[in-house]
């Protein structure tokens, strides 16, 4: 299975795009809508341990590996035209899974996808971070949400009425809920492990 980096240059947004909440039954200028498949990764060592990860690589531990595998055989017979990931290990570990039905696909990954960027908190036990003044270094909402619009802007235009499977992680994949819907990150429920949403865009 082969990994492609995509590259996006999009100029950073901080609207959301002019991106409407869509229904299941709508349409664009008479076309189908790109279906998105949004994922989270299985579970990882380190989420199990209560470490934030950020953008550390992060690695699956059993019960990860049998979330995706349990995905995979939930869409095992879904037609997926694309499948794009995270460049992050945990989330590409995910996503070679998941599928491993459908042909050997190539897989294209996508900083775009990253969790967000923790700083100082990275690889830190989440329970004593509690109630602790947050750095200046960690990602700022607007450049997380900046990124989310990208990346939906980036389905919409590379793989129009298509259906494509996406892995990320817990908080940008709420960034990308949050701009689909037009609702703040904290009215969203995070997502679970190997959790699947579907959003048409």
């Amino acid at each position: 299975m082969r990994l492609r980096p995509i590259f996006c240059t999009f100029a950073v947004r901080t609207d959301n795009g002019g991106m409407p909440p869509l229904s299941s039954n709508d349409k664009i200028n008479g076309h189908n809508m790109t279906k998105l498949l949004l994922v989270r990764h299985g579970e990882t060592v380190d989420n199990k341990a209560q470490i934030l990860q950020g953008q550390e690589q992060g690695e699956l531990n059993e019960t990860g590996r049998q979330q995706a595998r349990e995905v995979r055989d939930r869409l095992k017979d879904e037609k997926i035209d694309a499948f794009v990931s995270s460049d992050l290990k945990r989330a590409i570990d995910t996503c070679r899974i998941i599928a491993e039905p459908h042909g050997n696909p190539e897989i294209d990954t996508t900083p775009l996808l990253r969790e967000r960027d923790w700083g100082s908190f990275t690889n830190k036990f989440i329970p004593d971070l509690k109630d602790k003044p947050w750095p200046d270094d960690i990602e700022s909402l607007e450049h997380l949400q900046s990124r989310a619009i990208n990346f939906l802007t980036y389905l919409r235009t590379t793989y129009p009425d298509k259906t494509v499977l996406a892995v990320g992680h817990g908080i940008i994949n709420k960034a990308i809920q949050s701009i689909y819907y037009h609702q703040p990150m904290n009215k969203l429920q995070k997502m679970g492990n190997a959790e699947v949403r579907v959003l048409l865009l």
